[in-house]
């Protein structure tokens, strides 16, 4: 597959800006919530903002794994190698989220536990195999995207038999997340963070298809459209929500039609159903307790689940008070209204989960929208992205 030069093309580009900035009603504004990190971090990378309307606003959503991951998790992976003395494998990301006592898992690693970055759940397995002697735990973590690589490599080592690999799974929801945000208090009461609609994730909406976006539509009156990750994909679906805004419409449209099916990829489906259940709660960074938004390992693969094996108990563990990282996710508040953004809080030194991942908000905004108030070339990121 090609699609990098045609859907990073400035000319394009701008002729959509000036179709969105043409169809926008000048009466009203349009407030839609990219949910994923992927679309935050192409939205700052290349300039969109630049390209809308001052009544098109965009606001971010929870959908970094890294961001929404709670201290409490990230302290359960620390113990198993501080403690414990597991080899703990996780993602490169996963490595620096700040957790208690000033802790990260690359910080204890420093303090000589046995913690390795791995591209997937299969490298972990490969050190289990290479480490008979020592207890090997991934710690599992994204949403529906990373979740079936997860699930094949539980069902694997039970067929294997390897005894010493488990997994410490902290898999979300995309869907469950959703609701949540648009039975918030300030969604839905308050006012305070209006929604006009929902550009849906790519990746995750390849592994669930786009029928359970459904719901939205229905039940909540939200549009959803599907998009991919480069910059015209975020545009054009721009675009395709304001034409639904006005037309007084709540429908599912996919303009990740490259990728993205209704019914998704029914495999990985079946697969994560066999190895997971639901948790009947789960505690996401900055939405607290979301009820039905997480995976638990089945009773069937219980040997592999590690808050069995090493009977973990989880306690919840409050954020730095001088972190807005909550307030970001729920997209109350901005990476610029928090009061630490950009001085004490660097990705060279997060405090906040939303400065790690190269997804979050804080991140994206810091590398691409620090000097916003400086005149630009509008699209030249787009041109100069281009390989």
């Amino acid at each position: 597959m090609k699609y990098i030069d045609e859907f990073r093309d400035g000319d394009l580009a701008r002729q959509i800006g000036a179709r969105i900035a043409a169809e926008a009603h000048p009466d009203r504004s349009y407030s839609f919530m990219e949910f994923c990190g992927g679309h935050t971090h192409a939205i700052s990378r290349y300039g969109v903002l630049e390209l809308l309307p001052p009544n098109v606003r965009m606001i971010h959503g929870p959908g970094c794994p890294v961001c929404v991951l709670p201290i409490g998790r990230i302290d359960l992976a620390i113990r198993l190698a501080l403690e414990r003395g597991a080899i703990v494998c996780t993602y490169g990301d996963t490595m620096r989220v700040p957790a208690s006592d000033s802790l990260s898992l690359i910080k204890a690693k420093a303090r000589g536990g046995d913690i390795r970055m791995v591209y997937s759940a299969a490298d972990a397995m490969a050190l289990a195999r290479t480490n008979p002697q020592r207890e090997v735990v991934f710690f599992a973590i994204g949403f529906e995207t990373t979740t079936p690589p997860t699930a094949l490599a539980i069902r694997d080592a039970a067929r294997e038999g390897l005894a010493n690999f488990s997994v410490l799974c902290c898999h979300v929801l995309t869907p469950s997340a959703i609701t949540h945000i648009l039975e918030s208090p300030e969604v839905r009461q308050l006012g305070t963070v209006p929604i006009d609609g929902f550009i849906g994730p790519a990746h995750v909406s390849i592994v669930i298809g786009s029928a359970p976006y459904d719901h939205f539509a229905e039940e909540y009156r939200k549009p959803v459209v599907i998009a991919g990750f480069e910059p015209l994909d975020v545009m054009q679906a721009i675009l395709m929500l304001v034409r639904q805004v006005n037309e007084g419409r709540a429908h599912v449209e996919n303009e990740f039609t490259r990728a993205v099916t209704p019914e998704g990829n029914l495999k990985a489906q079946a697969l994560v159903s066999e190895v997971f259940e639901l948790r009947p709660s789960f505690e996401w960074r900055g939405l607290g307790e979301v009820p039905y938004s997480a995976l638990k390992i089945r009773e069937a693969f219980a040997a592999f689940d590690a808050e069995r094996r090493f009977d973990l108990a989880y306690q919840s563990v409050p954020d730095n008070k001088a972190c807005e990282c909550g307030a970001i996710l729920r997209g109350v508040k901005k990476p610029t209204d928090c009061k630490i953004f950009g001085t004490v809080c660097t990705p060279e030194n997060p405090v906040g989960s939303c400065m790690v991942s190269s997804e979050g908000a804080c991140a994206a905004h810091y590398t691409y929208g620090r000097f916003r108030d400086i005149p630009i070339v509008v699209t030249s990121a787009i041109e100069e992205a281009t390989p």
